[in-house]
């Protein structure tokens, strides 16, 4: 059985599971989740470092198989375990979903982490608040990309729902929660309707709803 290493708040966590309920895999009969990170500790572990040196979650058992990255783990998933052809495999497809998810980690999550890490992590004594707020505005520019980008089609890749959407979607929720509860200190969230239509898609066709967080996971220090 798959064994995977992270808790559930971890957005890199809660694209893994998506991703694997979308395969139809489930917790419990198909693979192991073992809670780590933050308040469940385990991740600085000296059997945890040996798995992942880099001390983080998620990281994937799968035999002698051992990953870590979450977007990684995405593609193995769907590439060993993608039976019923929930994602199209066609070269177009899956390119179009891959130029997304190196999007999503190299140049989106850098630009909003300050925001959600500011206001999640840090002391409100502590916060760096035009930072805080800079970073948010220039997601709103980058999301805007998006937001063309699904004006003239359903989903990230085309017309067919691709594990690039499940990263990116994850990202949108929070960026949503972020204004939501710290409105002030995020400024103003721009009202982008493609993504909102797109949001609305995947809530209803996809398990969306069963892995984005319902509220921040706020640490106190």
């Amino acid at each position: 059985m798959m064994r995977l290493w992270g808790r559930k708040s971890s957005i890199n966590v809660q694209k893994v599971l998506w991703c694997l309920a979308e395969l139809g895999l489930k917790e419990g009969s198909d693979f192991e989740r073992i809670d780590a990170g933050l308040q469940f500790g385990i991740v600085r572990s000296p059997e945890f470092l040996k798995l992942n040196p880099n001390g983080l979650v998620p990281t994937l058992e799968d035999g002698d198989l051992v990953l870590w990255e979450s977007n990684t783990i995405m593609r193995y998933l769907a590439a060993q375990y993608d039976k019923n052809k929930r994602f199209p495999s066609d070269v177009k497809s899956q390119f179009g979903s891959e130029k997304w998810m190196d999007w999503q980690v190299g140049t989106l999550w850098p630009v909003l982490r300050p925001t959600f890490l500011g206001l999640t992590r840090v002391p409100e004594a502590e916060r760096d608040h035009a930072a805080i707020q800079k970073a948010y505005q220039d997601t709103n520019q980058l999301f805007a990309l998006l937001d063309q980008t699904l004006e003239s089609q359903a989903y990230c890749s085309g017309k067919q729902f691709h594990i690039g959407d499940i990263v990116l979607a994850l990202c949108v929720h929070r960026w949503i929660l972020l204004n939501e509860t710290f409105p002030k200190q995020t400024g103003l969230r721009t009202d982008l309707k493609n993504i909102g239509r797109w949001v609305k898609q995947l809530q209803a066709e996809t398990h969306f709803q069963e892995f984005a967080e319902k509220e921040l996971n706020i640490i106190s220090k």
